[in-house]
């Protein structure tokens, strides 16, 4: 007589896989990180990334929300000098017990960047939200000399009698559209400065 045993088999959950494909592995100032996290499937968690600098420091944990099998992730910011040392960078992505990593290098180029805090700035001047006083004191501020050199000399009695022709807002608008690069925009303020077509 044979004997036969019923029992039940442990169950095996397979552990969702998950990756970081870079747009490319070498960054330059001025451009902007772009990577996808692909999963093998959706599990309801969202991924969790972690940015290891040059000097082995690592950012708080940052939730991706994972909705699909491919997520692209475009940086809204770009890589600015002032923020982001060049170096290697490393990124590490944990999704259901799933984990990769992978690194990217920024390299210190000749690239011209202008900060993105101007950006708010320029929209407010193109909008006739702020005087072109008020616009060139930002510039003078928030934009590195050796990329747009205004003089250190202005009082806010000079900022009142600083005047910009109406169509320079065009050049703004193209550059906040990205139609042109920082440093196109930066070298047509500079030239217009030197030409004194914006009065300082």
């Amino acid at each position: 007589m044979a004997l036969v045993v019923f029992g039940t088999l442990p169950s095996v959950y397979a552990i969702p896989s998950v990756e970081i494909v870079m747009e490319k592995t070498t960054y330059n100032y001025c451009e902007k990180l772009f990577y996808t996290i692909k999963v093998s499937e959706i599990t309801g968690d969202s991924a969790i990334l972690h940015i290891t600098d040059q000097a082995g420091k690592t950012s708080s944990a940052i939730p991706i929300p994972i909705s699909n099998l491919e997520t692209p992730i475009p940086s809204v910011m770009p890589f600015e000098v002032e923020i982001f040392p060049p170096g290697r960078y490393i990124l590490d992505v944990e999704y259901s017990g799933g984990e990769d990593t992978i690194s990217f290098d920024l390299l210190d180029s000749e690239n011209v960047c202008i900060s993105t805090v101007m950006k708010q700035f320029a929209f407010s001047w193109i909008n006739n939200q702020i005087s072109d006083g008020f616009f060139i004191d930002a510039i003078n501020k928030f934009v590195d000399k050796k990329v747009i050199n205004i003089p250190d000399n202005i009082s806010e009695k000079d900022l009142q009698d600083i005047h910009i022709p109406i169509w320079v807002k065009n050049v703004v608008a193209w550059w906040l559209e990205e139609k042109i690069s920082d440093g196109e925009a930066a070298k047509a303020i500079q030239y217009l400065i030197n030409k004194e077509i914006i009065v300082i």
